[in-house]
């Protein structure tokens, strides 16, 4: 129980704070700024409850440790739910934020970001340029976390910290193209509360879990690959 509770509050956090960055502040920290939040909040994360849960607060990441055979299937689900069940209630304290002070000065802009970042198709992004980027980007960000998270080949106390620079790199990348989900945890929690948004979910799903699947099959090939030349 201890590590869904911890699932579920990291989540919230994730949710809360990075995309708060993006709504309380987005117009005065841009893409570059939100991107550095994303990464930093995770490595806070990883380094609180990492050695409790192992710090997925995402279901892509979850899914990945299942078809890597590093946690069971009902873990997995476990996780999920939790994870899903944080980012809603992370996404609702940003919610209420921005309704309680609707003259706020959101980073520049006169009117509050009533989207509270949900990943939607950005002007001129197609569905299909999403679904690649968002494969690609949790291809990569997945890829880092099996590498670095490896335990005869990863980086120990440094896999933090990695992994947080990972997150905050896809993101400064994916932002201006569907403001970057990688996560449909982070994606979901928003998306309750903006349903304008759920008509590109499907994107924020498949494209994270395809990414993720296939990042396992590369890991797996480029680990047994070296092991096999050592």
């Amino acid at each position: 129980m201890r590590k869904l509770i911890a699932e579920g509050v990291g989540t919230m956090f994730l949710v809360l704070l990075a995309c708060g960055s993006a709504v309380l502040a987005g117009p005065s920290i841009g893409s570059l700024g939100i991107g550095l939040c994303f990464g930093l909040v995770l490595v806070c994360l990883c380094y609180c409850i990492g050695n409790i849960s192992g710090c997925h607060v995402n279901p892509a990441v979850s899914i990945a440790m299942f078809f890597a055979g590093r946690m069971s299937g009902k873990d997995c689900i476990g996780y999920i739910i939790a994870q899903l069940i944080g980012a809603t209630v992370g996404a609702a304290f940003l919610f209420a934020l921005v309704q309680l002070a609707p003259d706020f000065n959101f980073g520049g802009m006169t009117e509050p970001d009533k989207y509270l970042a949900t990943n939607v198709l950005q002007p001129g992004a197609t569905s299909s340029m999403a679904l690649l980027t968002e494969g690609l980007l949790t291809f990569f960000f997945v890829l880092v976390i099996l590498g670095a998270t490896d335990a005869n080949k990863g980086f120990g106390k440094f896999a933090g910290l990695a992994i947080g620079l990972a997150l905050g790199l896809v993101n400064i990348v994916g932002i201006p193209v569907d403001n970057c989900s990688v996560n449909p945890a982070r994606s979901f929690g928003p998306a309750v509360f903006c349903p304008a948004a759920w008509g590109d979910f499907w994107i924020m799903v498949v494209g994270p879990i395809v990414g993720a699947i296939i990042a396992v099959l590369c890991w797996n090939a480029v680990a047994s690959s070296k092991k096999s030349i050592e």
